[in-house]
């Protein structure tokens, strides 16, 4: 894909395409958004922008690629020599210190097939802190002809240092999350059990069971997804340990897409509940999120503004503890038996 292309022409790409414009390329990225599959397809553009043997040129200058030369598509199947791409692999879903390792490497030789060497780092918030402070130095001072990109959903989990040496670009539509028409009817539909449950047990209980099918639907939609687009599907006959390198990537891919979604998915819930909490306020009108969802205004009722407020912390701390390696069911299950609705 092109820079022209991509249906949504957010600041972050009129940005980078100005500063292809007048020669102005950064060393170091850090392209931020709301998908990670979105953030590499604008990763990979901008390699295949650096390399094209016919870019498409304003003033002179390469400002998006053909698409359609070898290079390009070389890019496009992760098979170009000097296009390096690193993704969490390790069981704890982390980027390791070897990789780096390997990736520092890879970016200190020349270029061999094109201009540029380029080097992308998927889910760079997953960066654990061996590997973020053994690349610091060579983030700082790249080699000529060199490009780092790092793509990250969650730039606040970054260190400072690393944010401090890129270029940082924002590629999500707007500063807010917006929510398809399927996530509103399905919090619809939770909030019609929450009104039913009264407190009781097994009413949170079905809440959980609620929350709990719509993640296994998430998750197999996601690996059905990204199953599609793995060089798996494209290429039957390959090298052992390239399979089993593709094999990694694709479940780390499936994981760390699974975890925007579901993370995601609970901040709907927390919006919610913060509805609920506005309510017992009084405080709804144009600051609710979901006037129109039901069940808010039910469980306002029953609620005191302190037990609104103490459910969206508890939910808030449930986010933070399904960034850990803790089970996720077992979490959830805490969390929810937790809220009083």
């Amino acid at each position: 894909m092109a820079f022209r292309q991509f249906e949504q022409r957010t600041p972050g790409i009129a940005m980078l395409e100005r500063s292809l414009a007048r020669g102005r390329l950064g060393h170091a990225y850090l392209f931020t958004g709301d998908r990670l599959d979105e953030l590499e397809s604008l990763a990979r553009t901008l390699a295949k922008t650096l390399n094209c043997r016919q870019p498409v040129k304003t003033q002179g200058a390469a400002t998006d690629c053909c698409d359609e030369c070898s290079i390009c598509r070389k890019i496009e199947n992760e098979t170009h020599a000097d296009v390096h791409w690193v993704r969490p692999e390790s069981r704890s879903r982390v980027v390791t210190v070897e990789q780096m390792r390997e990736l520092m490497r890879e970016i200190q030789l020349k270029p061999s097939e094109g201009e540029f060497k380029v080097a992308v780092v998927t889910a760079a918030d997953r960066l654990n802190v061996q590997a973020a402070n053994a690349f610091l130095k060579t983030l700082e001072e790249p080699p000529p002809k060199s490009v780092w990109v790092l793509l990250s959903t969650e730039p606040r989990r970054i260190l400072e240092t690393i944010l401090s040496r890129c270029l940082r670009l924002n590629f999500s539509g707007d500063d807010a999350r917006r929510f398809d028409a399927g996530q509103v009817e399905w919090l619809g539909r939770f909030g019609v059990l929450a009104v039913e449950g009264q407190k009781s047990l097994l009413g949170r209980y079905r809440l959980l069971d609620t929350l709990l099918q719509k993640l296994a639907e998430v998750r197999a939609r996601v690996e059905e997804t990204l199953s599609a687009r793995s060089p798996l599907e494209k290429y039957d006959e390959v090298e052992k340990d390239l399979r089993e390198k593709w094999e990694d990537e694709l479940a780390a891919a499936v994981e760390a897409e699974y975890r925007r979604q579901r993370a995601d998915l609970l901040l709907l819930v927390q919006w919610w509940l913060r509805d609920v909490w506005l309510q017992t306020l009084a405080a709804g009108g144009e600051l609710l999120h979901f006037p129109k969802v039901a069940g808010a205004a039910a469980v306002a009722r029953r609620l005191t503004a302190r037990q609104a407020l103490d459910n969206l912390q508890t939910l808030e701390e449930t986010q933070r503890l399904l960034y850990t390696n803790v089970q996720e069911a077992l979490a959830l299950e805490v969390g929810f038996l937790r809220l009083q609705l």
